[in-house]
């Protein structure tokens, strides 16, 4: 437990600022009256994440004395992406059951309202559907964040 201490802290550092993005989501209208804005802003979330992201491998490389390797930093980061991948459901779930209880019939009347099949849309936006998406999706943009960042971060 020692060993992924600092990974467990940045984990759980990137678990709360997901869910401060879903409040300021939430709060700036994203998930009802400004939907349409929704699938575009979002992604903005991106500059937070790799902020995180580099403060945890420098807290990481600090950790190790000064000096880290490449796939040190990876793993390390790695080792985040999964641990956040396994408190998303939380988060999917704290956010739409809470936070936002009308975002999946929202987002499916707006896009059925430009043209979609419904039943495609309630199939796609759905607890579990997003789950799914946000477990994977950690893991995987964990790994490339973690694939640059390490390369940024590593010091011999």
């Amino acid at each position: 437990m020692k060993k992924i201490a600092i990974e467990l802290k940045w984990g759980i550092i990137f678990f709360a600022a997901v869910l401060l993005w879903a409040v300021f989501e939430k709060s700036i209208g994203l998930h009802d009256e400004r939907i349409d804005k929704h699938y575009f802003l979002t992604n903005f979330f991106a500059v937070p994440a790799i902020i995180i992201y580099v403060l945890a491998l420098l807290d990481k490389r600090k950790w190790l004395g000064g000096k880290m390797t490449w796939s040190q930093g990876f793993l390390s980061g790695l080792i985040i992406a999964v641990i956040v991948s396994l408190l998303s459901p939380i988060g999917q779930y704290l956010t739409h059951e809470y936070l936002s209880p009308d975002y999946f019939a929202n987002i499916i009347e707006y896009s059925v309202s430009e043209g979609k099949d419904r039943e495609q849309m309630e199939a796609f936006f759905n607890l579990g559907s997003y789950i799914k998406k946000s477990m994977i999706g950690a893991v995987m943009m964990g790994a490339i964040t973690s694939a640059i960042v390490a390369f940024f971060t590593k010091k011999s």
